[in-house]
């Protein structure tokens, strides 16, 4: 049984590989089968299927509860 990541719209998220830019740091701007990620460091934005996002997601840096 895995453990289920919990993440959000508007979440800023640490992925497994940093972008080329040199930031780790990516903001959720879209959630639905393919998650829409968007570089805090570029602003490069990345549709990546959501089961991949979950695999390569390391953790939530800041929730867009706070």
């Amino acid at each position: 049984m895995r453990l289920q990541k919990v993440y959000q719209l508007n979440d800023i998220v640490e992925m497994k590989k940093p972008h080329p830019c040199g930031t780790n740091r990516w903001k959720v701007i879209r959630l639905g089968m393919d998650v829409r990620i968007k570089c805090q460091g570029c602003d490069h934005s990345v549709l990546v299927p959501r089961k991949k996002f979950e695999t390569k997601l390391k953790k939530v840096i800041e929730s867009a509860e706070q």
